[in-house]
């Protein structure tokens, strides 16, 4: 964009041009811009050599606009509202919001957080929509990049970005009727790590915050089955000997009279849920919405 003829114009005068072709009066545009008049005159000065023309000519019945000015004020008539409203403060009207909110997680994410994030979004901003992108290992460095307005995960690998605690969530190992461990209440960790378990696959290979506690202290589960969503791990426990060591709230919403919840052992330690966005966000008032929307939906899970 070329700017040649703006980098000679002093864009404060732009006020006082419009309140003096208006009032076609020095004292009374000086008054409405809260200018003394001799400020005023000047301005007027000023504007008459930045545009070489008078704009205003004194005649019998008081000043009178040249051509030029004619021409200027009515090319004001729309600039000034739109430099208004690009140097005003900015708001964020949920109502005749058109924003595509872009989202990133795992299939946890949207089968907990879905749902109620999807009506309360539809519900305040119908205007709105909103993208859940495929979950994986460079989640952090799209958000990074700005090709994501929001993460959710345990975990938060990139020092540049922000990050809030959403809720603390607890396993639980998801099982068979049939398989022997299905009466326990709670599993030792012997007979965890002793069971076929069933591998989410979330992040570089492993169901992160599980098997970097189990690492922690030093042991290892082996995966029967691995699979790419927590949701296919439930599909697989029916009829099996596999175990699967899956979220509290993911759980809470299944009803399978052929299926039984056991408390992992307490060495496998609540997982913390963050979502994450980069700090370019944080003013952004339909971000901050975003985010507000998501705490609630998260505190009623």
């Amino acid at each position: 964009m070329r700017t040649t003829q703006l980098q000679r114009v002093d864009l404060n005068l732009l006020v006082a041009l419009a309140a003096l072709l208006e009032e076609r009066h020095v004292s009374r545009a000086a008054d409405r811009i809260g200018l003394s008049q001799p400020a005023t005159s000047r301005a007027l000065q000023r504007l008459r050599r930045t545009l070489d023309d008078e704009l205003l000519v004194r005649t019998r019945d008081g000043y009178q606009l040249t051509p030029r000015a004619e021409r200027i004020q009515r090319e004001l008539a729309g600039i000034l509202p739109r430099l208004e409203v690009l140097f005003g403060t900015e708001g964020f009207d949920p109502r005749a919001a058109t924003d595509s909110f872009r989202l990133m997680g795992t299939d946890f994410t949207t089968s907990v957080l879905g749902p109620g994030l999807s009506r309360r979004l539809f519900h305040e901003a119908p205007g709105a929509s909103m993208i859940f992108r495929q979950w994986h290992n460079g989640v952090f460095d799209d958000v990074a990049h700005g090709l994501v307005d929001l993460a959710f995960a345990a975990v938060s690998t990139h020092p540049e970005l922000r990050s809030e605690l959403l809720f603390d969530e607890r396993f639980v190992c998801l099982m068979s009727a049939s398989n022997p461990l299905s009466d326990r209440e709670t599993l030792s960790l012997e007979d965890f790590l002793g069971a076929a378990h069933i591998m989410v696959d979330v992040l570089q290979g492993e169901q992160s915050a599980v098997d970097r506690r189990l690492t922690e202290l030093g042991r290892h589960r082996i995966a029967a089955l691995s699979v790419p969503y927590h949701t296919a791990a439930v599909l697989a426990v029916p009829d099996t000997r596999l175990v699967a060591t899956l979220p509290t709230r993911l759980v809470s919403t299944l009803d399978n009279p052929d299926l039984r919840v056991v408390k992992a052992p307490p060495e496998v330690e609540p997982m913390p849920y963050l979502m994450t966005w980069h700090p370019r966000l944080d003013d952004d008032p339909a971000q901050r919405w975003l985010r507000d929307l998501v705490r609630v939906v998260a505190g009623e899970t």
